[in-house]
């Protein structure tokens, strides 16, 4: 029996982090109702120039929108406002992300919904911590918090990660509270009103590379793909065969067997890289001597190596070669979403074990 499947959601949020935890949800096995306003979400447009224009969804609103009971409602009319209350008011979790003059406007304060559905556990998402009504994008939150300023290279100037990351970790922290709320109503039959930020996350994200500011002043810099404590670690180099792999070399002692398999042992013995410290400050001549060395080598003879001997290391792949991968296979979810076929990669990266 799925304990989740008495769970009842409603998903009143739009674009990406809200509809994601409401997906988590349903995947886990809620029963998720989503409201969208006339016209549907804006991200049903945000179609591919691949994509088929006459199909009602694309494939971004498809992969944050599984397992959804979908409908329309005009939260600005009173008939329609009330039809979602009276579905609210049956529900265990409500998740939105209207600014504050919206959720007046609309009847969802949250004093007025806890005074009505005391066990209601209700999330709203916003932007920036101190400035609710601010419009708030995934590329101006990377941006504002530190992302845009340390991604990329010396050359590149700032770059935008590839996915919405500011969302997607604002996600897992809405997750994270709706869970421990969860957790507390069990014990004291009491709802909650639970408020998360871009903004938090994004800073609560910056982890490693907020400490080395906060104590050591250290600004972290455009470093492309290498890491400001260790080396090699995030370098990248190309083998015998052509192929792109990274190492993750985080020991000393990793080094050594990395350097005995490479025919090197002296790198390993040279003071210039026999510490990880000084690998970090003599990293221009530790990448030369490795890229020398594993251009000699064929990729899958390293990576073969590499996990026997449990040295990190991985072969660049692109999204296709991950998708056909036995994890990538196992993590893809098809639906029927409004007559059309969808897929997309599961939000649920864990299995629990009873």
């Amino acid at each position: 029996m799925n304990l989740w499947n008495d769970l009842k959601v409603v998903d009143l949020s739009s674009v990406l982090a809200g509809p994601s935890v409401a997906t988590f949800l349903a995947e886990l096995g809620a029963h998720v109702t989503r409201f969208e306003k006339p016209g549907g979400d804006v991200t049903r447009g945000w179609k591919l120039p691949s994509e088929d224009s006459t199909q009602p969804v694309s494939a971004y609103y498809a992969s944050v929108n599984y397992g959804k009971e979908l409908h329309t409602a005009d939260l600005r009319d009173p008939e329609q406002r009330a039809t979602v209350l009276k579905v609210i008011a049956k529900a265990d979790i409500l998740i939105q992300n209207f600014k504050t003059k919206d959720l007046e406007r609309f009847e969802l304060l949250p004093d007025a919904l806890r005074e009505c559905f005391p066990r209601l556990i209700h999330c709203h998402l916003k932007g920036f911590l101190n400035d609710p009504q601010r419009v708030a994008f995934d590329v101006v939150l990377q941006a504002e918090t530190g992302w845009l300023s340390m991604n990329g290279t010396p050359e590149s100037g700032p770059v935008k990660m590839p996915v919405a990351m500011i969302d997607v970790l604002a996600a897992h922290q809405l997750k994270e509270a709706l869970l421990a709320a969860l957790y507390l109503r069990e014990r004291d039959g009491k709802g909650a009103f639970i408020e998360a930020s871009l903004e938090e996350a994004g800073i609560a994200a910056l982890a490693n590379q907020g400490s080395n500011y906060l104590m050591a002043k250290h600004i972290a810099q455009r470093m492309g793909m290498q890491h400001p404590n260790i080396a090699p670690y995030g370098d990248t180099f190309i083998c015998k065969d052509g192929q792109q792999v990274v190492l993750a070399v985080g020991s000393d002692a990793q080094f050594r067997k990395l350097c005995l398999f490479l025919n090197a042992a002296k790198a390993a013995d040279d003071e210039l890289f026999a510490t990880n410290a000084n690998r970090v400050k003599n990293r221009p001549a530790l990448i030369q001597l490795l890229s020398h060395h594993l251009a000699e080598v064929d990729s899958d003879e390293l990576l073969k190596w590499c996990h026997r001997e449990q040295v990190p290391a991985g072969a660049i792949r692109n999204i296709k070669e991950v998708s056909e991968s036995a994890a990538g296979q196992a993590m893809t979810l098809e639906s029927e979403m409004e007559g059309q076929l969808t897929k997309r990669f599961s939000s649920k990266g864990f299995t629990i074990h009873r």
